[in-house]
């Protein structure tokens, strides 16, 4: 298992802190194993867009997380990753409650890969889908990041 992996498995055993940006939104690791994470948020009134409903950013921004720490989990030790792209649908509107990300790797490859996450409800409903291209950076390209 690579430091990465190790990382995001001390993450979900709460050993250590969630990145500042998971402290700021508010959401925490669920579950962690090769190539799939589970994060969660208890969404509030504090992640509400104007219309009162979810904002599509926090929607994306635990997508975003489980993906990454999804492919994580399987980069070689000193590597490092960067989200390429990503891209989300909102299938249903949400306001308040518990929310799972479920992020899973779909293809990895020497430097990039496809990663998918669907972000479900507490019965299951399927409110988002999100796929992101990420690469994987080595030696130079991953120093500082």
């Amino acid at each position: 298992m690579g430091q990465m992996a190790k990382w995001v498995e001390a993450l979900a055993a709460g050993k250590v802190s969630m990145p500042p940006v998971a402290r700021l939104v508010g959401f925490t690791i669920d579950s962690a194993a090769a190539d799939r994470v589970v994060m969660v948020l208890e969404a509030g009134p504090q992640h509400a867009n104007p219309m009162g409903t979810l904002h599509g950013g926090i929607l994306c921004d635990i997508a975003d997380a489980a993906m990454a720490m999804a492919y994580a989990t399987g980069i070689e030790d000193g590597a490092t990753i960067t989200t390429l792209d990503l891209n989300i649908s909102f299938l249903r509107p949400f306001w308040t409650g518990r929310l799972r990300a479920v992020g899973r790797v779909v293809k990895r490859g020497r430097t990039t890969g496809l990663a998918e996450c669907d972000v479900l409800d507490d019965q299951e409903r399927l409110i988002a889908r999100a796929t992101s291209t990420l690469m994987t950076l080595t030696g130079e390209q991953g120093k500082g990041r």
